[in-house]
């Protein structure tokens, strides 16, 4: 099946409201062409040369999501172009990619990475850390960057029913901060495996790659 059919039945099955982002780390530019040519805008890449590469080659209407682990000193490469940061999982992070944004002019949106796996790998802050950073004096002084929402990755496994409880965790965190802070709008859970698991439990943002492009090219 082709890149735009499989686009065509994946949007069959996300409702209007949800975000589409489609991760195309590893994929040839041709690829993201193609799923551009079926009307899909936002890209998520994980790694920021691979995706400073692929902007410069890609029309300029796209919205590129930094959706792996960012390390503060290469956050400079994608200040310029980036759209969305998804896995923002410290103040000192947040800190650069402002001092960063402040060189091109630019207020970068950003999402905090909230911890609810089981697994230690995975980033992330806990529930006490994110109340801590977006009610620091520092946080508030940050100009250049602007905090939407939250990031969750469920643990890595085929059991549904903790997916679904981890999804629902981060949903309950979700909607408890965002009667303090009304800007909190995006909550980014989902992959390829268990979207639709996510969109069930108030997911606004899923992430995914192999459904739409098929497997990745790890060379």
């Amino acid at each position: 099946m082709s890149i735009k059919n499989q686009l065509q039945q994946l949007r069959k099955t996300i409702p209007p409201h949800v975000t589409l982002v489609a991760v195309s780390k590893t994929k040839p530019v041709t690829d993201l062409l193609e799923a551009h040519e079926a009307g899909q805008r936002v890209f998520g890449e994980n790694k920021i040369q691979e995706m400073t590469q692929k902007w410069g080659e890609m029309p300029n209407d796209v919205d590129w999501h930094m959706i792996g682990h960012v390390q503060r000193n290469k956050v400079k490469y994608m200040a310029q172009y980036v759209s969305l940061i998804h896995g923002v999982d410290s103040l000192k992070l947040l800190i650069e990619i402002n001092k960063q944004a402040q060189k091109h002019n630019r207020i970068i949106n950003c999402l905090l990475q909230i911890h609810i796996a089981t697994e230690e790998t995975k980033f992330g802050l806990n529930e006490t850390e994110a109340a801590e950073l977006l009610q620091s004096p520092i946080f508030k002084e940050l100009t250049n960057v602007r905090v939407l929402g939250f990031m969750g990755m469920a643990t890595f496994t085929d059991n549904k029913q903790q997916i679904r409880k981890e999804f629902r965790y981060l949903k309950s965190i979700f909607d408890n901060f965002a009667e303090d802070h009304p800007q909190l709008t995006i909550l980014s859970m989902g992959m390829s495996g268990d979207y639709q698991i996510a969109i069930e439990e108030g997911s606004t943002m899923v992430r995914i790659g192999s459904s739409i492009f098929g497997a990745r090219n790890y060379h």
